[in-house]
């Protein structure tokens, strides 16, 4: 395979939220690169600061309360963290664009389909009302909607959840983005709508050579389309690697335990494991390992320090002083 070039470098971002008197530290040193043509995943529970780290990326965080402390996000070279607004809508949309978790709520209930799609074409290209009209439909007919130039002129509370998630994957795709940010792209769907949408974006990455940065808690997901993950917890990187490495080489007891209480077909089970505890407030991260609360095989330097990413073999790294003990834990 020839090397890929990063389209997207991420390195020691962290992003706080509060006022002058006080503030909270929800995303902490977190690095992380996109290669042209790769779909990485950014998995964890809910309050990892998995979407902060996408809004921050598309320039949407709320500034104040929100701020970048540190670090880079560089896009093809580009800083985007020392852009202007003006100069970060030109590639909002254009060059890097997101689809939303909720696809029925992030369409205006007003405006037709087709208007809204139009509209995204229209704020980065100079094109004429047939021209537009033409590249809307056929954005329709790309993302699977039957009958496209008939659901032009749909309103949202017409179509299903389902076609409503291809319409914003539609309106994402519509200046042929170099990455694409899918927020839980899935969570509102059934199952096998959610395989049709995951198919779509597979299919839309190969045939575009676009960049995913897929965000999700699914590892069923993960297994089906990824090429690397990256796990956070409580704000910071716990691990990195293939999904090889971290399905088959797992080595951090966070990643094992999200394993762990994944359902499946090949082992029977009267009730399926869980990772004890809840992730803190990020007002509560604890000292030391941000896990170490709920992690089997916490000892006293976990309480102590805090761990740095430790390189396990190759592209493979985690947070974790005893990696290389996580069998343990099947033994429990």
């Amino acid at each position: 395979m020839t090397p890929m070039d990063e389209i997207l470098s991420i390195e020691d971002l962290s992003i706080s939220f509060g006022s002058r008197k006080k503030r909270v530290e929800v995303v902490s040193r977190v690095s992380l690169d996109i290669k042209r043509g790769e779909i990485v995943c950014l998995v964890g529970e809910s309050g990892c600061g998995k979407t902060v780290t996408a809004l921050s990326i598309m320039g949407l965080l709320p500034i104040p309360p929100a701020s970048v402390d540190s670090g880079t996000i560089k896009f093809n070279g580009v800083d985007l963290l020392k852009l202007n607004d003006n100069q970060l809508r030109s590639y909002r949309g254009n060059k890097i664009s997101m689809i939303f978790q909720e696809p029925v709520s992030s369409l205006n209930p007003v405006f037709t389909i087709g208007e809204q799609i139009g509209e995204a074409i229209r704020t980065h290209k100079d094109v004429r009302r047939a021209e537009e009209r033409k590249r809307v439909i056929e954005l329709l007919d790309m993302v699977g909607i039957p009958g496209a130039e008939k659901r032009y002129n749909s309103y949202p509370h017409e179509l299903s959840g389902g076609m409503c998630q291809r319409v914003m994957i539609a309106m994402a795709l519509s200046c042929d983005p170099e990455l694409l940010i899918a927020d839980e792209p899935t969570t509102a769907l059934d199952v096998t709508i959610q395989a049709s949408i995951l198919e779509l974006i597979l299919d839309l990455r190969d045939r575009l050579d676009m960049a995913v940065l897929l965000i999700t808690h699914d590892l069923g997901i993960v297994s089906q389309i990824g090429d690397r993950v990256y796990v956070l917890y409580a704000g910071k990187v716990a691990e990195q690697g293939s999904v090889d490495d971290i399905f088959s080489n797992t080595s951090h007891p966070y990643t094992y335990g999200l394993l762990s209480s994944v359902p499946t077909i090949y082992e029977k089970k009267e009730k399926l494991d869980s990772i004890k505890g809840v992730i803190p407030n990020p007002e509560d991260f604890p000292e030391g390992c941000r896990f170490n609360n709920r992690c089997g095989l916490a000892v006293q330097k976990c309480f102590d320090d805090s761990p740095s990413l430790f390189r396990i073999d190759d592209e493979h790294y985690s947070a974790c002083f005893r990696s290389n003990e996580i069998d343990k834990l099947k033994n429990e």
